[in-house]
């Protein structure tokens, strides 16, 4: 029988493992003793230190002594009870309904549980500890790998002490990370050279080794670069097969995971499949079921290099990914589209100005829940405690009107770590808004700051959003707020307007700015001794596609942190039916005379500046002003049934008698015959006008 690949994988993994002594004669110590000096081994070490190498000898040992290796990667778990135990019951080829520590009592066999990607799990440390590690067989041995070392609760408790070991594991020695480049064939006239560079550092060791297979020719130069990583992707990027390969590497960097739909679609390359198998044979790729992924250190240095190099193309193939999710977006729902919606912001994390407020290794694991009966007291004791009883008090009527509209985020145990009110302002009565000043400020926003709800449009107040921990702080259920946010936004039928009241306004200014978030002081307010300050954003003004584009230029600005929003009387405004019908009678009445339309409300309307421009100035504004409302009158000419009223308003406003007596005259109409058809024209106009400013 011919050997399987998975046994040449192996066997290949087995001859480059260089180093670890240390350790994998602890962990056979332990496999092989009769009872197991400790039962949970913990390995830990910055990322491209080896962990997961390290990891698959120990199931190569394991399964040497008999005892069965059962692997399972984080990154693949959401960090929830249930997930867990279903991707170990997985890799344990056991009945998911069966409790696997039941299972494994039954086996009676020693057994190995390696989890890498430890960190991943941070939720569900608690649970692991006291819930589920303490039901397992003594003969099984876990072992968790991860970047952090464990939280001192499992060290503070005496319980735990005599069954836990933790490892630090560092750059391998230098006759170690010397015997790993004789192994990968490097020149021996340049293995010092590339050890004193490397500082034997095993992700470093591997990009040297993956240089000189690429190109066998290749010379190692080292040079004074404090940045290890980022030194040897430059010289690697350069040593590319060609040029597909280069921006198939880094388009791989630009996106949270690799898909080889995704890498087609970001190339233009129907058939990307070469590139895509070239990409996963890199030893700084690594693979999980969604796709590929660079390890971090290299994802850093290639989009660094990719945007310093060429920002053109970052931001060509910054827009491609975006439509890619976009579209994700809008053809999915539940967990696809909480995922498309991750990948999306995901795009943003490298912006100076956002990427301090958002926790990216651990907000895109966890979904968003629905109101449950036992949840009304734990947030209420939330809002209590953070915010103080009134504000408690207005929480608990929002949760009877409007359930549906909070959404509740738990930890691996099921527990409300946080949550988000959306409350839809016209849903409310007028004695409902009038209990809480936070609806009443912006209610009267709307209606006299010229934002005031038309037809169809609904506003969205997120009242109340908060971590249970760090309240309005930067954390991992903050940045999920953040995120289900914009999923309101993308995904809202006829979103008008939203209102985000925060504690310390000045503390979100900048990355606030960067969302096109505007301060809305007028919509502040007061409750139980603090004010909050409100930020807004008018979805007529900048729709959700355009707000995409907007935020997409400023991930892609050479200067990022040069970006400010916009002064308040340079926002877009937004005109009631009755105020757009007013504006274009008076321009029309104004529009012969220079500089007649200078004053004219429909100059910052939606219409306008779409044709002139976002960055277009008052001259050109009045240009295109003038050239709408001529088109307009103009379009009356196409139906004959319209041209009387064309010619009524053509010869009022459009090239005017001295008086309307005289156009009537010209028209050779009775004046009220006249009249009427300047009223109908006028509305006609009026009406083509509105939809235009409606559909833009």
């Amino acid at each position: 029988m011919s050997p399987r690949l998975s046994d040449r994988i192996s066997a290949a993994r087995r001859h480059r493992f260089i180093g670890r002594v240390a350790e994998q004669a602890l962990f056979e110590s332990a496999i092989s003793a009769d009872d197991l000096p400790f039962n949970v081994l913990h390995v830990y070490g910055p990322g491209g230190v080896g962990k997961t190498s390290l990891l698959r000898q120990f199931a190569e040992i394991s399964q040497s002594h008999g005892a069965a290796a059962y692997s399972i990667d984080a990154r693949n778990t959401e960090p929830a009870p249930d997930s867990f135990l279903a991707a170990l019951s997985m890799a344990m080829g056991s009945n998911p309904a069966e409790s696997p520590a039941d299972v494994l009592a039954q086996r009676k066999a020693r057994a190995v549980i390696l989890v890498d990607t430890f960190e991943k799990l941070s939720p569900l440390e608690d649970w692991l500890r006291d819930g589920f590690l303490p039901r397992l067989p003594e003969s099984v041995l876990v072992v968790l790998a991860g970047r952090n070392p464990l939280s001192s609760t499992w060290r503070a408790d005496p319980g735990w002490q005599p069954f836990l070991r933790s490892v630090a594991l560092r750059n391998l020695s230098p006759e170690e990370g010397r015997s790993y480049l004789k192994q990968r064939n490097l020149p021996a006239d340049e293995l010092q050279s590339v050890l004193d560079f490397t500082h034997s550092y095993p992700l470093a060791l591997s990009l040297v080794a993956d240089m000189y297979d690429q190109r066998p020719d290749f010379r190692f130069m080292p040079a004074a670069a404090p940045d290890v990583i980022k030194m040897l992707l430059e010289q690697f990027l350069q040593r590319v097969p060609g040029p597909a390969h280069r921006a198939a590497l880094e388009a791989c960097a630009l996106v949270r995971v690799m898909t080889e739909s995704l890498l087609a679609e970001m190339l233009n390359m129907p058939e990307p499949n070469d590139l895509f198998d070239w990409l996963r044979s890199l030893s700084f790729i690594e693979t999980r079921p969604g796709g590929l992924f660079p390890h971090d250190l290299a994802r850093d240095a290639l989009v660094v290099d990719l945007r310093w190099r060429n920002p053109e193309w970052y931001g060509e193939m910054h827009r491609r990914a975006r439509a890619h999710y976009t579209q994700r977006l809008q053809s999915t729902n539940g967990p696809e589209q909480q995922l498309a919606l991750f990948d999306l912001v995901f795009l943003h994390r490298d912006n100076p100005m956002v990427r301090p407020f958002f926790e990216w290794q651990t907000s895109g694991r966890m979904l968003p829940d629905m109101l449950r009966d036992a949840d009304g007291s734990v947030l209420l004791d939330m809002v209590s405690r953070l915010e103080g009883p009134q504000s408690a008090h207005l929480a608990a009527q929002l949760f009877e009107q409007q359930p549906e509209n909070v959404i509740v985020f738990r930890d691996g145990e099921g527990q409300a770590t946080g949550f988000l009110t959306l409350i839809n302002l016209n849903r409310l009565n007028a004695a409902d808004r009038e209990q809480d000043q936070a609806f009443v400020s912006a209610w009267r926003y709307l209606r006299q700051r010229r934002a005031p709800l038309r037809a169809g449009e609904s506003a969205t107040y997120f009242r109340f959003w908060m971590a249970d921990d760090t309240y309005q702080g930067v954390s991992p259920t903050q940045s999920l707020i953040f995120i289900n946010m914009v999923r309101h936004y993308l995904t809202t039928p006829g979103l008008a307007f939203t209102f985000i009241p925060c504690a310390d306004p000045d503390f979100w200014t900048e990355v606030f700015a960067y969302a096109d978030l505007a301060r809305l002081p007028d919509a502040d307010f007061e409750i139980d001794g603090r004010r909050f300050g409100v930020y807004g954003h008018d979805w007529r003004a900048t729709p959700p596609a355009a707000w995409l584009e907007l935020l997409a230029e400023r991930e892609t600005a050479l200067a990022p942190e040069t970006i400010q929003p916009p002064p308040p009387e340079e926002r877009l405004v937004v005109l009631s039916a009755e105020e757009f019908g007013d504006a274009v009678i008076n321009g029309l009445r104004e529009m012969s005379r220079p500089g007649g339309l200078r004053d004219n409300p429909l100059l910052r309307s939606r219409l306008v500046v779409q044709r002139a421009g976002s960055d277009s100035g008052e001259s050109q504004r009045n240009t295109a002003l003038d050239e709408l409302l001529r088109e307009a009158v103009a379009s009356l000419q196409m139906s004959p049934k319209d041209l009387k009223y064309y010619r009524a308003v053509y010869h009022t406003y459009v090239q005017p008698a001295a008086t309307q007596e005289l156009a009537a005259e010209l028209l050779d109409l009775p004046f009220s015959t006249y009249r009427r058809h300047l009223k109908t024209g006028i509305t006609l106009v009026t009406e083509m006008l509105w939809q235009a400013e409606l559909d833009t």
